[in-house]
């Protein structure tokens, strides 16, 4: 196991800034997940800490060793690829323990450890099998196997689950953090999947056109997304945004939409009297209230679940989104009012989109 450094990383292809003065910190025997958007640099950055990318500024220390100019087989890290990359011409055995052979181990070694990695991800009646005659989840499972058998100071995964359907995916997660759980090996992984990234992480890297825009725990975006990129890629469904200005009313500073609706927001630093703000409310915090109290609206739109409801109201010119947990006897057209619960609303500045205050 080791502690992984980025300090100060860069990144350009042509005149295309990809990764841009990156900073994180993975400490020892952590699960990191670098999460956002398509093209906003994790896979970049993750090839760089694996020395599939060339790193044009900077620094990643893996075990206090720069590892910079160090070939990627001597780095001692296992990266596990989205498309499997299994060779197709060799059984489960010997894909598991190919890298061993390079590595000139002993038959007895090589078979020890691959018999060890295919008790633990259930692959011991299929290592005489092939590539093609297993499923999808499978032959993710062999290419972990891989992985584990080299016994690296740092697994990389580079979105592992994204060709899975959405109950193996679930499955596999669960795997995943089992495996992490037995080896306690420093993980970094990728993913676009939020989900992915909430469930599974002890920190999470949220990225934006090569730019790092927030580090912590999962609850810790959640609760304190440090602007509103983060609180609305961070939480599904994503976060509701109401455009407006803070304002005193009766003594109270509260935030006013632009239909004229009222909520109250704690007084914070920059939350100034006049402010143009956005009021960031995520649907699983609005619940039924009466009429007049919160924000009102039609019923554009009403999915029952079971367990949930999820609906969105027309508020004037505004939309908003709730996941409701109460039984809800509606349709569409109807009258509806929302209330957020009390110190669940985020209030953002609108020109900087830097979070305020939590109200």
């Amino acid at each position: 196991m080791a502690a992984v450094e980025i300090r100060n990383v860069a990144k350009s292809f042509g005149p295309t800034d990809i990764i841009r003065n990156v900073n994180v910190e993975v400490p020892d025997g952590a699960f990191v997940v670098l999460v956002g958007p398509s093209g906003c640099g994790k896979s970049t950055l993750l090839r760089m800490i694996a020395g599939l990318e060339d790193i044009d500024k900077g620094e990643i220390v893996i075990g206090g060793r720069v590892i910079n100019d160090v070939e990627p087989k001597h780095r001692d890290i296992a990266m596990v690829f989205q498309n499997y990359a299994l060779y197709p011409h060799m059984t489960i055995a010997e894909n598991m323990g190919f890298s061993l052979r390079l590595a000139k181990q002993s038959k007895t070694e090589i078979a020890r450890r691959v018999g060890d990695a295919a008790r633990i991800l259930g692959l011991t009646d299929y290592l005489h099998r092939f590539p093609k005659q297993l499923s999808g989840g499978q032959r993710q499972r062999v290419a972990m196997g891989r992985a584990i058998v080299r016994q690296p100071q740092v697994f990389l995964f580079d979105e592992p689950l994204s060709n899975l359907d959405a109950k193996l995916r679930v499955q596999m997660r669960g795997e995943l953090k089992d495996m992490h759980a037995r080896f306690k090996t420093t993980t970094i992984y990728v993913t676009h999947d939020q989900i992915e990234a909430m469930t599974m992480a002890d920190l999470i890297v949220v990225m934006r056109d090569g730019v790092v825009e927030q580090i912590g725990s999962p609850l810790d975006l959640y609760d304190f997304p440090a602007n509103m990129f983060v609180g609305s890629f961070i939480g599904s469904p994503a976060m509701n945004f109401l455009t407006g200005t803070v304002r005193q009313h009766d003594g109270q500073q509260v935030f006013e939409t632009g239909s004229g609706f009222r909520l109250p927001v704690a007084a914070g630093a920059g939350a100034s009297n006049g402010l143009a703000a956005t009021l960031g409310i995520r649907p699983e915090h609005l619940t039924l209230s009466s009429r007049g109290e919160g924000l009102g609206g039609k019923i554009v739109t009403i999915e029952p679940t079971g367990s949930e409801t999820f609906v969105v109201v027309q508020l004037g010119a505004d939309k908003i989104s709730a996941l409701l947990r109460q039984r809800l006897t509606a349709s569409i057209g109807d009258e509806l009012w929302l209330a957020p619960q009390a110190g669940t609303t985020h209030l953002f500045d609108s020109a900087t989109t830097k979070r305020l205050v939590s109200a």
